[in-house]
């Protein structure tokens, strides 16, 4: 990967993170759903050095600095994603751009979420022990098809 196409990937997954922050920000204006706690998830990876499931993050030690850490996570996660997703497509994609290899990894990395993030903070796996799993699994699969739009959007935008 060269240092352009490296750039590029890093560019994508910044713009789709912002358009899922966007997206949240909409949700909550619009339909009062709460906002993305970065601050409890940073408090997870902050906790990580010591384990990766919980029964509940919000019962851990705090740590001083867990929204700046949680924020950082986020778009590091995103620019990751990014950087997949450049990777699997090909550097080719970033000349001729098409949405399906940014929906489908989208949806993939949802499993991030259900399988490693939910558990890991408490929630159980796919939200399981939360009162209204289906509609956090809805919200997610929405909020990940936002992010692969904007994996695609982005990727028009530079190219």
């Amino acid at each position: 990967m060269t240092f352009d196409i490296f750039w590029r990937a890093v560019a994508i997954g910044i713009g789709a993170t912002v358009l899922m922050d966007i997206w949240a920000i909409f949700l909550n204006l619009a339909f009062a759903q709460p906002r993305p706690n970065w601050g409890l998830v940073g408090r997870w990876v902050w906790h990580l050095r010591e384990k990766v499931f919980h029964d509940d993050i919000g019962k851990a030690a705090p740590y001083a600095h867990e929204s700046a850490l949680g924020w950082a996570f986020h778009y590091l996660v995103g620019i990751a994603y990014g950087i997949i997703l450049v990777v699997l497509a090909g550097s080719a994609w970033l000349d001729a751009p098409t949405f399906l290899p940014a929906f489908i990894l989208g949806i993939v990395t949802v499993g991030a979420g259900w399988f490693l993030l939910a558990p890991g903070m408490g929630a159980g796996w796919a939200a399981s022990k939360r009162p209204n799993p289906m509609q956090i699994r809805a919200l997610n699969l929405v909020s990940h098809t936002v992010f692969a739009a904007g994996l695609y959007g982005t990727a028009l935008l530079i190219r």
